[in-house]
């Protein structure tokens, strides 16, 4: 979950600095990086299927998209665009979770709360009164001003949801799932050590509900689909890896496999607006269409909702926000 952030303070920066592989950056250049990234990068995978990568390829080229940048991990000194390249590494994640790893059985913390716990506490009661008002069968409109239901009341609905988070990290976004009333819980992460880190945190924190294992989003081998899924940085990450463009397109193909028909996809991000995640979505469904060739085409994600309730600011006579989180449901 990766992103970047506009004037960090003090508080921020002493978060923000990860472990990275030596063979990648040098213990400045991890400076550089924690200093200019601060949200999570869980997924931008390594590990490419040739003809699916080659697949994404050409449907970039047909949409003339953004080509896949030229820069090499193994620059000696990397520049601001490498260093924001290694964050949609793999390498760079797995040595950052055996450090939070090592953190949590030497001192038992928790690690990082990326986005900040304020973002997080916003993502998991807007996405709890969403699924609720879907589940009472009404359409969402403007769900930040829906009153929440006590937790109690909202187990009737929320119990019956099938959620998977991907990219899930240290797990937290379904700890605070767990207690607004979600029960079914999965959280995939392509690093090994996050996974080992959520177990460990689920396990102490009495949630021994949820189930954790290792998958990569990009190559997936989950056979099930789920009502609800979950994205706070992965898209993000998948986009700051040296191939980004290709495996965004790859990740949508991916996605919309997981999501069940009518289930919903909350995806939460800091290098994406509302706007663009919605004209990415488009892009995906002329993609789906233009594949498929079917006589009675249709969108295979539409805009559902976004949250409003995240503060704004003004930037060149436009108003924007440092996070977008935006619901779509798969038809």
């Amino acid at each position: 979950m990766a992103g970047l952030r506009l004037g960090p303070d003090d508080s921020e920066l002493s978060q923000q600095s990860r472990a990275a592989p030596a063979d990648l950056i040098s213990d400045d250049d991890r400076s550089v990086a924690a200093d200019s990234w601060s949200i999570k990068s869980d997924y931008g995978s390594t590990l490419d299927d040739d003809q699916r990568h080659a697949d994404a390829a050409e449907a970039l080229s047909a949409a003339n998209l953004r080509a896949p940048s030229d820069y090499s991990s193994d620059k000696e000194e990397p520049d601001a665009e490498g260093v924001t390249s290694m964050l949609g590494l793999q390498s760079y994640w797995d040595a950052a979770y055996a450090d939070e790893l090592a953190n949590f059985h030497e001192h038992g913390h928790t690690g990082e709360v990326w986005f900040g716990a304020d973002v997080m506490e916003v993502v998991v009661s807007w996405t709890k009164n969403l699924c609720i008002d879907i589940s009472q069968g009404r359409m969402p409109n403007h769900v930040d001003n829906i009153k929440s239901d006590p937790v109690e009341q909202g187990d009737k609905y929320l119990s019956d949801w099938s959620v998977l988070d991907i990219g899930t990290g240290n797990g937290l976004l379904l700890q605070e799932l767990s207690k607004q009333g979600f029960s079914n819980l999965t959280g995939t992460d392509y690093s090994e050590g996050a996974i080992d880190l959520a177990r460990s945190l689920a396990g102490r924190d009495g949630l021994p509900n949820i189930h954790f294992l290792v998958d990569d989003v990009l190559d997936t081998k989950l056979e099930r689909q789920f009502q609800l899924v979950v994205d706070k940085g992965t898209l993000d990450a998948i986009g700051l890896h040296p191939d980004g463009s290709i495996k965004r397109v790859m990740y949508w193909d991916s996605v919309s496999r997981l999501v069940a028909p009518g289930g919903v996809l909350v995806i939460t991000s800091m290098n994406n607006t509302k706007d663009e995640l919605v004209q990415e979505v488009e892009s995906f469904n002329q993609r789906s269409v233009t594949q498929e060739h079917d006589e009675t085409p249709k969108d295979k994600f539409q805009y559902l909702s976004h949250v409003r309730s995240y503060p704004t600011f003004m930037f060149g006579g436009s108003v924007g926000s440092r996070v977008a989180t935006v619901a779509f449901l798969r038809n």
